[in-house]
């Protein structure tokens, strides 16, 4: 696949189900974080807030990505316990609901986390 120009471009290479998943969560990110900047960072939707990283996701084909660097993976890491994980990433099936309440609360710490930085 080459690089998406955009987040809408990236979400509509992948099939309808996908997409709706990928797009929820899309709106979950931004609702929870709306000033946080939109692009497309190693390939996969990246938010940024005052320069800094917030989270990022990426979808797959049996489960979507979700990067919230180390610290947002830390803090919420008995929620995340029960999906698979990888050195600062957590994987949540396609076939399961996706935990937006947990994503949204994820983002909100990083918002935090983020502004204490600045």
């Amino acid at each position: 696949m080459k690089q998406p120009k955009n987040v809408d471009e990236y979400i509509s290479s992948f099939p309808e189900t996908t997409r709706r998943i990928l797009e929820t969560i899309r709106g979950t990110i931004k609702a929870a974080a709306p000033q946080a900047d939109e692009s497309v960072s190693y390939g996969m939707p990246a938010y940024k807030l005052n320069g800094r990283p917030l989270v990022y996701f990426a979808g797959y084909k049996n489960h979507v990505g979700f990067y919230a660097t180390p610290t947002g993976h830390a803090a919420f890491s008995d929620e995340l316990s029960k999906y698979k994980q990888g050195k600062g990433s957590v994987q949540f099936p396609i076939d399961k609901p996706m935990p937006l309440d947990l994503i949204s609360r994820i983002v909100a710490f990083r918002v935090k986390e983020n502004m204490e930085k600045k």
